[in-house]
């Protein structure tokens, strides 16, 4: 679950809030579509460990509504992320329930995700020092957490894309290396499988 919320997490970390990147033009070269689904392929290298963890499945995002991450391989696992909530589904059964008011990181995790989604970039200046670039087509950012607590849960991020966000990588504290490639992007109503759909 904890791979999932990452890669949850990062995918919305598409636009960024500081004077050191490119804001404005990222911004403007980013699509918003209403509802955004397609594939993700995630490696995961662990510290001493010589073979990577390999992952993928498939993601949407809907505006206002909040995301859902599904894993497809190497077995099915499904978390749906909304304003007040995360829900870890086992199949069709409900394995957990995390209260956004109730829990502090999913509180984080749900402000900062929903901040990037609305388009509200102001409290991310509190949270991560920010460096990037971008042409005509492709952008870069990096992130630094600035807040211990995240940092040692996150460390340090960087992304690139230019419509979508194509590619994420992260640099856990622990010496872990996870890197995410966003492909297949669909928007509109019919970008959502109809059991997408049943979980919003």
């Amino acid at each position: 679950m904890k791979r999932a919320l990452f890669g949850m997490f990062l995918f919305s970390c598409a636009a960024l809030s500081s004077a050191a990147a490119p804001i404005e033009k990222i911004q403007g070269m980013l699509a918003k579509p209403p509802i955004l689904c397609g594939r993700f392929d995630q490696t995961k290298q662990l510290a001493g460990m010589k073979k990577p963890l390999l992952s993928n499945g498939r993601f949407c995002v809907v505006a206002g509504k909040g995301v859902l991450w599904r894993t497809l391989q190497p077995f099915p696992d499904t978390l749906r992320l909304t304003r007040d909530e995360i829900v870890h589904y086992q199949g069709d059964r409900v394995a957990m329930r995390l209260d956004a008011k109730q829990e502090p990181t999913v509180r984080m995790i749900n402000s900062v995700l929903f901040s990037l989604l609305s388009g509200d970039l102001s409290q991310l200046d509190t949270l991560f020092e920010t460096d990037g670039s971008a042409d005509a087509n492709s952008w870069r950012v990096a992130l630094k957490a600035r807040k211990p607590e995240l940092a040692k849960a996150i460390g340090a991020i960087s992304l690139e894309g230019g419509a979508y966000v194509r590619n994420i990588t992260l640099n856990e504290a622990s010496g872990d290396k996870t890197n995410i490639v966003f492909s297949a992007m669909q928007s509109g109503s019919g970008a959502m499988l109809p059991e997408e759909a049943a979980l919003f």
